[in-house]
């Protein structure tokens, strides 16, 4: 096949001519477009405490920029309120908004927002997995209460104030049986604001609260409700009963837990701990370790960084239909010093050099009550024995032989 070079070269000429001016064109047409100006961004600022001088106006953006701007808006960390509100604004609320505001007003700067992380092997090696909650500050020092299982297994720590100051958090003590951690921060004393204490003991289903924390990561996120229920049951991560819960319909969600449930004067009547839905999200039960049992515990695990519980000595129970059947009791301890007897091996002869061994039930003693009180479980035994303080005496009900009888014993310490 053969070519007519003269055309066949202008052909080409023609081609590559159109490809430059089609560049040139486009090239015009970016530069112009790049050298228009844009607006600056925009900076939310919700109630900075110390307000800079306002920039100039800028020029309104369009309505995509708009909706991005939004967006970083609603992924900033909330500043606390610098005031309250003024009369003027609160004379324009009902009651009802008029309490939510005035109480969040005095509570919101007490709440934290808590990170940690923690490195875990992977199938691919080391990875790192990072978890969100609440906390609230009790004092001037800085110790920060918050759930047990926001922080454990934790590596670091960090608590974030009102400010938006983060601070690398040292935990301080933790109690399992109820969920309750102690943290520490070393930051300026008029960056702490501590809450006040209530008495959940007063407390009445139908009474309002308020619950504040951080779900989903948006720090001090106000949610309201009523008491629902009192003295429900939780199972801590240890195993044990947590008793006394206070039940709500406030919405809690992830990130909520370790937050202040608060009742209308601003008071904490219970740190938010816990839910009952399938989604794993708000369903309307939600639950709360009431304050008055973290307040008995407060000064402990500053102390000693743990709670000290009475104990009374015995290692192993089998929880029978009519009590707990002592398996093993601790080398020396109060039990087996108080003459509490555990089961016992029973050999028997079966034949010409043979012998049998089993537990005999009726050589134990079965512990039916803890001073006249009756117990079925080791949380009921666990509950009545830890009304005690170490070295103070507990009467122990045991049936011993198919008779009743009752055992002093000087309780030890856990």
């Amino acid at each position: 096949m053969e070519y007519d070079q003269p055309s066949f070269r202008g052909t080409i000429i023609s081609h590559v001519a159109a490809v430059g001016l089609t560049l040139l064109l486009t090239a015009l047409l970016f530069s112009v477009r790049f050298e228009r100006p844009q607006p600056p961004p925009r900076i939310p600022s919700i109630g900075v405490a110390n307000p800079t001088p306002a920039p100039a106006p800028a020029p309104a953006p369009s309505p995509i920029e708009e909706a991005e701007l939004d967006a970083f808006d609603a992924a900033a960390p909330v500043v606390a309120l610098a005031s309250p509100p003024s009369e003027d604004a609160l004379k324009e609320l009902d009651p009802e908004e008029r309490q939510n505001v005035v109480v969040y007003a005095a509570v919101n700067k007490s709440v934290v927002n808590i990170t940690t992380e923690a490195e875990n092997q992977g199938f691919f090696g080391e990875e790192t997995s990072t978890g969100t909650g609440s906390g609230f500050v009790t004092d001037k020092r800085g110790h920060i209460l918050t759930n047990f299982h926001v922080v454990q297994g934790a590596d670091t720590v960090r608590a974030t104030l009102f400010d938006g100051s983060a601070h690398a958090a040292k935990v301080v003590g933790v109690d399992a049986s109820n969920d309750v951690a102690l943290l520490q921060i070393d930051a300026p004393a008029d960056k702490l604001i501590p809450v006040t204490f209530g008495d959940s003991s007063r407390l009445l289903v139908g009474q309002k609260i308020m619950a504040i924390g951080n779900p989903f990561g948006l720090e001090r996120t106000l949610t309201t409700g009523i008491v629902s229920s009192l003295d429900r049951s939780l199972k801590a991560k240890n195993g044990r009963m947590i008793r006394g819960i206070i039940q709500t319909d406030a919405a809690i969600n992830p990130g909520n837990s370790g937050g202040p449930l608060l009742n209308t004067k601003g008071q904490v009547i219970g740190m938010n701990t816990a839910i009952i839905s399938p989604v794993g999200q708000s369903a309307g039960v939600s639950f709360a370790v009431p304050i008055n049992s973290i307040a008995r515990i407060l000064q402990p695990l500053i102390e000693h960084g743990r709670v000290v519980r009475a104990d009374l000595g015995v290692t192993r129970f089998y929880a029978t239909d009519e009590g707990l059947l002592v398996l093993a009791l601790a080398e020396g301890g109060p039990a087996e010093q108080a003459g509490i007897r555990p089961i016992q091996v029973k050999v028997e002869r079966v034949g010409p050099g043979f012998v049998r061994r089993s537990l005999d039930p009726d050589s134990a003693d079965l512990i039916v009550a803890v001073d006249h009180k009756r117990v079925k479980t080791l949380d009921e035994l666990m509950t009545e024995v830890e009304k005690h303080q170490p070295g103070q005496s507990a009467r122990i009900t045991v049936v011993r032989d198919g008779k009743p009888m009752d055992v002093v014993v000087q309780l030890g310490k856990s």
